[in-house]
């Protein structure tokens, strides 16, 4: 049988000194591993910020309209953490967007 070894013990990331590539809030750990390019087109930024913006409206806004539901705080703690990853995701890339929008001459 194979011997498995730990990984290593990793460095942390120094941004790069042009800061192309932002770390998502939402990371779960110190060492992130979801990034924003930060010198994507304009358009391709504000699709993934609106992509991910609309589809936690659309589950917020079909929970609305299901009437009474019955749950207990820890599903309500779940399903609070399903929104928030895509909106903090979402609102990170509009920061970026303000950002390039507020450095046009």
């Amino acid at each position: 049988m194979k011997n498995l070894k730990p990984d290593p013990p990793y460095k942390k990331i120094t941004p790069h000194p042009d800061n192309r590539f932002m770390a998502l809030t939402s990371n779960c750990s110190d060492m992130p591993t979801l990034f924003i390019d930060t010198h994507a087109p304009l358009d391709i930024l504000m699709d993934a910020a609106n992509y991910r913006l609309r589809a936690v409206a659309q589950v917020l806004e079909n929970m609305c309209m299901r009437g009474s539901i019955e749950c207990d705080s820890v599903i309500l703690s779940d399903f609070a953490q399903l929104c928030v990853i895509p909106l903090r995701d979402g609102c990170d890339v509009l920061d970026v967007i303000g950002r390039r929008l507020r450095s046009m001459p």
